[in-house]
């Protein structure tokens, strides 16, 4: 049975849940934050495989970006400026020098409109948001409109449509930290991830893309195969070590398989297959998380959860052959992500 539900928080956000049959999607309209995904393991249980702060008040400033929508552009624009038809915009600076996340007033800490629907095959929820010229830095008007849907398959679709009245730059992704086991009862290392790409960002020490890794072959960020996060977190790799001995990556995907991501939890059973439009992914591995941050049900902490941030890179500003992140007055920007949500081994 497919099912909205409606929830005031603080006495100034919207707190709504998407319900099928078997799981469920929350959030917030306050940033577009997921706050629940209750999915079941292999023996039914149904548990929180996202991080959420225990105390929603710490959504406000909310440090570790938890489950927002982040723009207008996700990653960071080193030296917090942009050029367009040659002229220069200074964005916020809001880590060191550089800009991150859409800078102080970023799409994640703003309150969104909304309107909810409902169809035979799928409940959901329409986020809209008019981003005015100028702000953070970034030119033109820009309408955004991102819908959470939630099917009868159990699949959670993130879709992202904007139009702009002024050359501009966007890509939009989610960042939700993903934990399989559930209610956080361990950490990510054995997660077992697999990601069609043979292709990274590499990373200079303030964590700016500076080039292109056409091959990661026999090192710890070919996931094509499948490999344990931890494989990353205890290696000697110089990338794995600057970001705070994990990843904190852009990944190229290569489109050679219709599921980008596959992520797998034995012990729950859990497994999380992510379909997207998106040229790539960054792949972070919490290795540098806050600690001390009361959550869902402990304190955050190094390797808590996993972020799959679908996007196209803003590093294309300055390296070439990638895909752009431009968005042209007479285009539509029109992103997709699908969630889906099984277990590896059935209950008997």
């Amino acid at each position: 049975m497919l099912k909205i539900t409606k929830e005031k928080i603080n006495n100034k956000w919207y707190e709504f849940t998407l319900n099928s049959h078997s799981m469920s999607v929350s959030f917030l309209n306050f940033g577009g934050i997921i706050t629940k995904i209750l999915a079941p393991d292999k023996y039914g249980n149904k548990e929180n495989i996202v991080l959420c702060y225990q105390d929603y008040a710490h959504y406000e400033t909310n440090p570790l970006y938890l489950g927002a929508i982040i723009g207008r552009v996700a990653g960071r624009i080193k030296n917090a400026t942009i050029q367009i038809q040659n002229t220069e915009y200074e964005l916020d600076q809001n880590e060191s020098c550089h800009h991150l996340h859409g800078g102080k007033k970023g799409f994640h800490n703003v309150l969104w409109d909304f309107n909810t629907f409902q169809g035979e095959d799928g409940i959901g929820v329409t986020l809209t948001y008019t981003s005015p010229d100028g702000e953070s830095g970034y030119p033109g008007n820009v309408n955004v409109k991102v819908t959470y849907l939630l099917t009868i398959n159990n699949e959670f679709l993130i879709e992202y449509e904007a139009t702009t009245d002024k050359e501009t730059v966007l890509t939009l992704t989610n960042h939700s930290y993903f934990n399989l086991s559930g209610d956080l009862k361990k950490l990510v290392l054995d997660h077992e991830v697999t990601i069609d790409s043979s292709r990274i960002l590499k990373l200079d020490k303030d964590l700016i893309p500076f080039d292109i890794v056409e091959d990661v072959s026999e090192t710890e960020f070919d996931f094509r195969r499948g490999r344990l996060l931890q494989e990353g977190f205890v290696s000697n790799n110089e990338q794995n070590q600057l970001v705070g001995c994990g990843y904190d990556h852009y990944f190229l995907f290569d489109q050679q398989a219709a599921n980008k991501v596959i992520v797998a939890d034995n012990e729950s059973g859990r497994i999380m297959k992510i379909k997207t439009n998106q040229p790539g992914m960054v792949m972070y591995t919490a290795n540098t998380m806050q600690e001390g941050i009361m959550l869902n049900n402990l304190k955050s902490k190094k390797y808590l959860g996993v972020c799959f941030e679908t996007q196209a890179s803003p590093a294309s500003l300055w390296l070439n052959d990638l895909p752009s992140i431009t968005l042209l007055t007479n285009e539509t920007y029109k992103k997709q992500t699908i969630f889906s949500f099984d277990v590896i081994e059935k209950k008997k």
